[in-house]
């Protein structure tokens, strides 16, 4: 499995995470939002231990992080604010904003989530999966014509 590069805007943080992602989607929540500046925040999934930083560490500032045990939070620049990856599912995955990402992964967002929350100012123009919240096994739970 091959390496790929990300880092933040002014390149000061740098990271290497394996081109093995488990799954990738749109998030349309509040929080994703506010953390991008965007719409949504298109991210992939993966292992926590397949991700790691090689450069900057020092200016690495992790948001969210209430407890200080690294279990979740936003991983974000010191200098320059980009949004790196989140810290998911008790520390042990994280989410990887795609937009970070220098070269090109294999894996592209299959679904729309959060659709419920979403932007209403913005309309989602493809036909991927929508779902109100988090992605659930078996047929999506927002029709197209909702929440477009």
């Amino acid at each position: 499995m091959r390496d790929l590069s990300g880092q933040c805007l002014c390149g000061a943080v740098r990271y290497l995470v394996a081109d093995g992602f488990s799954y990738a989607a749109n998030c349309h929540c509040g929080d994703c939002r506010r953390a991008t500046g965007s719409a949504f925040k298109p991210f992939a999934g993966i292992e926590r231990e397949l991700l790691r930083l090689v450069g900057g560490t020092a200016m690495v500032m992790v948001y969210g992080d209430t407890d200080g045990a690294g279990q979740a939070g936003d991983v974000h620049c010191r200098t320059c604010g980009s949004l790196l990856f989140s810290i998911v599912r008790d520390g042990a995955w994280v989410h990887v904003a795609m937009g970070t990402l220098t070269d090109a992964p294999s894996i592209r967002p299959d679904r729309h989530i959060f659709v419920a929350s979403k932007a209403p100012w913005y309309t989602i123009t493809d036909d991927l999966p929508r779902y109100r919240g988090h992605a659930v096994a078996g047929a999506p739970d927002m029709p197209a014509e909702q929440g477009g």
